[in-house]
């Protein structure tokens, strides 16, 4: 198991550092830069640009730079944003909570739902119930997030006036909790639309796995309740791989995660990602990107581990 957990972090170690170089070379082989902020400005000399672009460091070779920068990552210091002058963890720690918040919410809605509609459409196979289920998880992962997210806003902002369209709190309000889950609602449902129809069709196929298996036939014929059979032998081993979906679902969230926050202006890294691309703000962009790939790699090695843990067979290879 340590040999198995070792590669598996070396591996992980290797594709950071791969994703830092690609990520770092795109964005400043990327047109413009974050000095077009500064040029739009008429009050701007080149040599107040020159100067500017000493102070960045901007002037070096794109190789010294990117040493430059990943040896101060390692020490902890990621940099300051172009933008604010801020450090880039301060500003990250900023939006993290309210990021995580609408992830934990989308995520605990999709797994309780979508479970539960993949498990009775296994019961109840070609029923009606398992026909809607699927045509409706046909059309949540055909179209796109940021169409749910405006249907919502129209319908339950606009039209109903049940929902707020955006924002984490209403201006004066920030600490009621009432407030926040109702602002909460909106992305958290949009956002775990789609979750919501991967968990139930991976659900379903995995209960269908099982509920065929010799074993759930035997228990039937020793006379045992259905409900005994489903819930202490074929509900426990089709729970075995949504271990690896949990661990795969981490960059679907963070990739719908970007668009709900930017759809609903909730204040959380996605949206702050956005903008950050839209400054040209290296530090920032490049300290989400990193933090992002952390946490994808982090979500699949424990994955791992815990399949390993289950099937002792997985540490063979």
């Amino acid at each position: 198991m340590a040999r198995y957990v070792v590669n598996r972090l070396g591996q992980a170690v290797l594709l950071l550092f791969i994703v830092s170089m690609l990520g770092f070379a795109i964005l400043h082989l990327a047109p413009g830069g974050p000095l077009s902020q500064f040029a739009l400005s008429s009050q701007m000399t080149q040599e107040d640009l020159d100067r500017i672009t000493r102070q960045l460091g901007l002037d070096r070779p794109l190789p010294v730079q990117y040493a430059d920068w990943l040896w101060r990552m390692l020490r902890g210091d990621w940099g300051v944003s172009y933008r604010d002058g801020e450090p880039v963890l301060k500003i990250i720690g900023a939006h993290l909570g309210a990021t995580f918040e609408l992830m934990a919410t989308a995520t605990l809605i999709a797994v309780v739902v979508g479970c539960w509609i993949g498990i009775l459409g296994a019961i109840r196979r070609y029923s009606i119930f398992d026909q809607f289920a699927t045509v409706g998880a046909m059309v949540a992962l055909s179209i796109p997030t940021f169409w749910f997210g405006l249907i919502a806003i129209y319908v339950f902002s606009v039209n109903l006036g049940w929902l707020p369209s955006g924002n984490r709190h209403t201006v004066g309000e920030e600490g009621s909790l009432l407030d926040m889950l109702h602002h909460l609602i909106a992305p958290a449902l949009v956002l775990a639309l789609v979750e919501t129809a991967m968990w139930g069709r991976f659900m379903r196929s995995s209960m269908l796995d099982v509920i065929n298996q010799d074993y759930i036939r035997t228990a039937r014929a020793k006379g045992l309740p259905e409900w005994r059979i489903l819930s202490q032998h074929a509900l426990r081993n089709a729970l075995l791989p949504m271990i690896t979906v949990a661990g795969l679902q981490f960059p679907t969230l963070l990739g719908g995660a970007l668009v709900t926050e930017t759809v609903f202006t909730w204040p959380g890294m996605g949206r702050l990602f956005l903008d950050s691309i839209g400054y040209r703000d290296y530090p920032v962009v490049m300290g989400i990107l990193m933090f992002s790939a952390t946490m994808v790699l982090i979500g699949s090695l424990i994955a791992d581990m815990l399949y390993a843990v289950v099937d002792p067979r997985i540490r063979v290879g």
